[in-house]
């Protein structure tokens, strides 16, 4: 009888963090860029057309911000926003809602997201 009333509570306290982590909007870092990426091997995929390393330590979050396993996404072209580690392998992946999506503009090299500003609460870009 206790551990039901335990596993009550528990819930209770629980499921309103849950539901609001889903709702509330994923803040990106200002490293983050745009681009399209297709995962082809555990270790190898193409980022705007072009072939790119992935860092061991990769990490991709869906679109309801949990981790996923590359291996699930093989073959599957996705709009992302991703950071690059010092080597150029991408480090970590965001796979975009619909809503993320629409935020324009983003930048998708390095020299953009350099001459433009970013407002990380807003999470909005500015071209000058």
């Amino acid at each position: 009888m206790y551990r039901c009333a335990i596993a009550a509570v528990a819930f209770c306290l629980i499921a309103p963090a849950a539901a609001q982590a889903q709702s509330q909007e994923r803040q990106f870092p200002q490293n983050a860029l745009r681009g399209a990426l297709t995962l082809n091997t555990p270790t190898q995929a193409t980022l705007n057309d072009r072939p790119v390393p992935l860092a061991p330590g990769l990490r991709i979050r869906g679109q309801n911000n949990m981790l996923q396993m590359s291996g699930t996404l093989l073959g599957a072209k996705l709009l992302v926003n991703y950071t690059l580690d010092m080597q150029g392998a991408v480090k970590d992946v965001w796979i975009l809602t619909a809503q993320e999506a629409a935020k324009k503009p983003w930048p998708t090299t390095p020299a953009q997201a350099q001459a433009w500003s970013f407002d990380p609460v807003a999470q909005v870009w500015t071209k000058p």
